[in-house]
């Protein structure tokens, strides 16, 4: 039985490494306890060796159908509660914390926790034909993997709660109306190989230090994000991805740097 996600290891043809997780659990691609498993082991392979650039697709008609609602049956509130912190310490966080730029496609409908882990990755790129939603509603749950908060701050905190309380599906238009998604293509698995390949081409450190500074706002706002950016952008004068793009742009002008993401 193959696994119900997978994970490969691809090189651009600048020789940057990417990763590319793929969710794999046909028809529905349901978050059933097999996909947990292997989802939380193939993050875990992530983190302990990243790439400079991670692509989260999925193969069939849709992204995902939300959860297998098995998991929840009988479960009681202590052990709701454990669910929860094993999923943001295994997965969620895992994915915001990687150290290189991280990339959704959504090519169709994309619900519940497969909706929440997008919203932990750094860009969303969406088909025309997808939908979004939270629908946790329908068995008397919130959406419990981050997806409220997340969704608050990317779209404001009245779009959060209209679309958690109502359980609606909302299209890729509207979602990049909100600024949820990143961009809508016609072809959005090429497209996001494209921008995964085109970012793990670029300053690796950079972009991790850009996403240090992202988190330190979100955790702490713009007092705390302008008191961690002097050491988390200095640091990025000691690489020789800086000081190479600095002399190559000194000597033959923008543009023209490789990066090999040290």
């Amino acid at each position: 039985m193959s696994s119900p996600t997978r994970l490969e290891r691809l090189s651009t043809d600048a020789g940057a490494a990417i990763g590319v997780l793929t969710f794999d659990n046909p028809p529905l691609n349901l978050f059933d306890q097999p996909l947990l498993d292997s989802l939380i082991e193939n993050v875990a392979a992530l983190a302990a060796d990243p790439p400079r650039a991670v692509l989260l697709r999925a193969e069939g008609k849709m992204n995902s159908g939300g959860v297998d609602v098995h998991l929840f049956d009988g479960l009681t509130p202590e052990q709701g509660a454990d669910l929860w912190r094993r999923l943001f310490d295994a997965i969620v966080h895992p994915i915001e914390q990687l150290p290189c730029p991280v990339v959704y496609a959504a090519h169709g409908l994309t619900l519940t926790a497969a909706f929440e882990i997008a919203l932990a990755c750094d860009i969303i790129v969406a088909g025309p034909k997808a939908k979004f939603g939270l629908v946790e509603t329908v068995v008397g749950l919130t959406p419990s993997m981050g997806g409220p908060q997340r969704l608050a701050e990317r779209a404001g905190s009245g779009r959060a709660r209209e679309l958690v309380m109502t359980a609606g599906l909302y299209d890729a238009a509207t979602m990049a109306e909100w600024g949820v998604v990143n961009a809508v293509h016609d072809d959005v698995d090429a497209a996001a190989r494209s921008l995964t390949a085109t970012l793990a081409d670029g300053p690796t450190r950079a972009h991790h230090a850009t996403k240090q500074i992202v988190a330190a706002w979100r955790s702490g706002g713009i007092a705390h994000a302008d008191s961690v950016t002097p050491d988390v952008s200095g640091a990025l004068f000691g690489t020789a991805d800086l000081q190479g793009a600095v002399r190559s742009f000194l000597d033959v002008g923008p543009g023209k740097a490789a990066y090999q993401g040290r």
